[in-house]
C-alpha cells in the first residue's frame, strides 16, 4: 500500500510541534504479487494532542487522478517533508526522498513521532533514499519506530526499490545497487512489478545475531526452548541485517496461530 502525501513538518521540533498531513492525494495498493494503482477519496479526519495536529482531506476520484499526474515528488516547497507510505507484507514504512543530502531529513527522535500510530503518520519505520557512495547507485537508511537504526530490512528494501522506481520513472525489468548497513544489496524489479532481493546468507551465530540466548547447536540457536509467560516455544535465532526470533510452534507441538510482537525491556 502506498500513500502519496504532503506534510508540514517543522524539523526543529520546538516545544510545540506541528505536523499536518495535507492534500492526501492518492492511495496505491499493492501486494507482494502485484502492484495496481487504486484511487480513493477520503473524508476529513483530524487528530489532536498538544504535540501534533494530523489531518487528511477528501478529494474526488477525478481530482485524485488529475493530481497524481503532477507528482508531489516534484514539489520542493521549503519547510515541507514529502513522503510516500508503502508496506511489504504488512510491514509499513514512510519513504522519504533524501537523494539531495547524505544526512537524513529527520532525526531519530522525529522519526519516533512520525511513526506514532495515534498522533503521527503511523509506521514501523522511516526509510531514506540517499545518494550512493563509491560508485553505488543509492544508499538506504532506516530509523525504526523506536528511533533505533537497523542495518537492513528485507521488506523495507523491497519498498525502497519500488520507491526508487517511482522517483526515477523506471519501467520494466530494472536493477540497481544499494548501500546498506549490512553491505551491498541489489534489488531487481521484475516485469510484473514484483521486487526480487538477494538478502545474502543468514547469520545464525548467536553472538552475531545478536542474542543473549545460549547456543544449543554449534554456536547457533536452532529450535531452542524459550519460555514466555509459562509457555515453552521452539525458537531459532537468525539475522538478515536485523535480529529475528523465529518460531513455528510450542515445545508441546502446538502450532503457532497468533504472533505477538513484544518489545524487549530497556
Amino acid at each position: 500500500m502506498a500513500i502519496a502525501a504532503t506534510i508540514s513538518l517543522r524539523l526543529t521540533f520546538p516545544t510545540r510541534h506541528s505536523l499536518t498531513r495535507r492534500s492526501l492525494t492518492s492511495l496505491r495498493f499493492f501486494s507482494s504479487s502485484s502492484v495496481q494503482p487504486s484511487f480513493l477519496g477520503l473524508k476529513t479526519v483530524a487528530l489532536r494532542n498538544p504535540n501534533f495536529r494530523v489531518s487528511a482531506t477528501s478529494m474526488s476520484i477525478e481530482a485524485l487522478e488529475k493530481e497524481w499526474k503532477i507528482s508531489f515528488l516534484d514539489r520542493k516547497e521549503s519547510g515541507f517533508l514529502h513522503f510516500i507510505k508503502y508496506h511489504g507484507l504488512g510491514n509499513d514504512f514512510i519513504l522519504v526522498d533524501n537523494r539531495d543530502s547524505t544526512e537524513p531529513k529527520v532525526t531519530p527522535e522525529q522519526a519516533v513521532k512520525l511513526c506514532d500510530r495515534n498522533f503521527g503518520i503511523g509506521a514501523d519505520g522511516v526509510i531514506f533514499a540517499m545518494p550512493g557512495i563509491n560508485g553505488i547507485d543509492y544508499t538506504m537508511r532506516i530509523f525504526n519506530s523506536d528511533g533505533s537504526e537497523p542495518e537492513l530490512c528485507g521488506n523495507g528494501v523491497r519498498c525502497f526499490a519500488r520507491f526508487i522506481a517511482e522517483l526515477e520513472n523506471l519501467h520494466g525489468k530494472q536493477s540497481f545497487t544499494v548501500h546498506t548497513g549490512a553491505g551491498l544489496i541489489v534489488p531487481e524489479i521484475q516485469d510484473d512489478g514484483k521486487v526480487k532481493v538477494d538478502m545474502g546468507e543468514p547469520i545464525l551465530k548467536a553472538l552475531d545475531v545478536p542474542t543473549k540466548l545460549s547456543p544449543n547447536k554449534d554456536q547457533s540457536i536452532v529450535k531452542s526452548e524459550l519460555n514466555v509467560d509459562g509457555i515453552s516455544w521452539n525458537v531459532t535465532c537468525v539475522s538478515m541485517g536485523n535480529p529475528h526470533c523465529v518460531t513455528f510452534g510450542t515445545k508441546e507441538g502446538q502450532n503457532l496461530c497468533k504472533l505477538t510482537r513484544r518489545r524487549p525491556p530497556s
